[in-house]
């Protein structure tokens, strides 16, 4: 695989624990920034299921200020702003959060609306038809946040967050770098209170979302490295999980191939990537609320690298070979094809379905999907994106 020679690399300054990482390290690092009036932002799944709340308000002492525990999949407008009421009246100077990517993206959102003080409509992100899309410059001072993972998340260290909104366009996106986490906890006990079906669709969510980077023919060779190891990971330790929801080894594992995959990001937004791709896996998770991020992705991913085996022939061939698939003699249209069927069976292998007929996704709903996707465009979705109604119906059907 060729390594590009010209890129930039950001490195985030994020610091990691791993391990019995709160117990050991969060009231140390509270101190480290100085914070006195502490807030935690948990999923609301998070707060009902699991002690965390009540065990990270112990650590903090006499530091903490308040919770707000309603976090919810996909960030929906209406709870973001009541967040940013609650962060208002609260005034804390330090955020922990606990949850997975729902409660992340929450965060950002409401430090972002807090800092900035104003409306959603005034600063998301517009995309036209044509041209680069207009992205809001937000330069005033954020809260600093803490992560404490429950589930992998390759958005733990973003700067942006896509708020769901009832009106159109549905995904609404505000960026500012100054939200990324300060610290970022996986802490073994954290990882387990998360049910395993969840830790599958998140850890899932690593793979589409991997195989997709690792399709770009420019990236640096850190990038690649980060992608590389990531993959290596939750190829090993998925089916660990699979076998044994209760692998404490593997939870940790498949979140820091999250962090990898994340980190790997930063410097791989406007990838090369040649051929067709969509946003249908977001589409599937809006419309069906059973269906997770990660199932949506990967059905996504398998759908594209169909579409593209020729042209993505070499690259596709590239990412048999970091699964541990042997080439041998065949062509690497060939190929392809066998690392193609190969993610399919290991979908399968954790208890996925592979088609959209056995996720109960009913064909009438196609063409509804197709149109949201046609009018919904997505920051960096890159020259390939299937425009036409007709073909977008052809790769649902392809998916079917």
């Amino acid at each position: 695989m060729a390594h590009s020679t010209n890129y930039r690399y950001l490195s985030p300054s994020s610091r990691i624990f791993a391990g019995r990482a709160l117990s050991n390290n969060l009231s140390s690092e509270v101190r480290r920034i100085g914070a006195k009036r502490v807030m935690i932002l948990s999923s609301y799944s998070v707060a009902q299921t699991t002690n965390l709340v009540t065990q990270v308000q112990e650590l903090l002492g006499d530091n903490y200020a308040g919770s707000y525990t309603n976090a919810r999949k996909e960030s929906p407008r209406k709870l973001v702003e009541e967040g940013v009421e609650f962060t208002k009246n609260l005034n804390p100077d330090l955020i922990v959060v606990i949850g997975g990517g729902s409660a992340v993206v929450t965060c950002r959102a409401i430090t972002i609306l807090v800092g900035e003080g104003v409306s959603l409509d005034d600063i998301y992100t517009k995309h036209f038809p044509e041209g680069p899309p207009e992205v809001s410059r937000l330069t005033k001072p954020k809260i600093p946040n803490f992560l404490v993972l429950t589930t992998p998340t390759n958005g733990a260290d973003r700067g942006g967050a896509a708020i769901y909104d009832d009106n159109p366009p549905h995904r609404k996106e505000i960026f500012d770098p100054k939200t990324r986490p300060s610290t970022i906890f996986l802490d073994r006990d954290a990882l387990l209170t998360a049910p395993f079906e969840l830790y599958r669709d998140t850890s899932t969510t690593t793979v589409a979302g991997t195989i997709n980077a690792l399709l770009n023919t420019e990236l640096s060779p850190f990038s690649l490295t980060d992608y590389r190891q990531s993959l290596e990971l939750c190829m090993e330790y998925l089916p660990k999980l699979f076998k044994d929801p209760n692998d404490g080894d593997a939870r940790l594992q498949l979140a820091a191939a999250a962090l990898l995959a994340n980190r790997a990001a930063q410097a791989s937004y406007n990838s090369n990537v040649q051929g067709e791709n969509t946003g249908l896996g977001r589409q599937l998770r809006y419309k069906y609320p059973h269906i997770g991020q990660g199932l949506a992705s990967i059905t996504n991913v398998q759908t594209e690298l169909k579409i593209n085996q020729k042209v993505n022939s070499s690259v596709i061939a590239n990412i048999g070979k970091i699964m541990g698939l042997s080439q041998g003699s065949a062509s690497d249209y060939e190929f392809a094809g066998d690392t193609i069927n190969y993610l399919t069976d290991f979908i399968a292998g954790i208890g996925f379905p592979t088609r959209l007929r056995d996720m109960s996704v009913d064909k009438k709903d196609f063409e509804e999907i197709a149109k949201l996707d046609i009018s919904e465009p997505a920051f960096g979705q890159g020259a390939g994106r299937v425009k036409d109604l007709s073909r977008m119906m052809e790769i649902l059907e392809m998916a079917w």
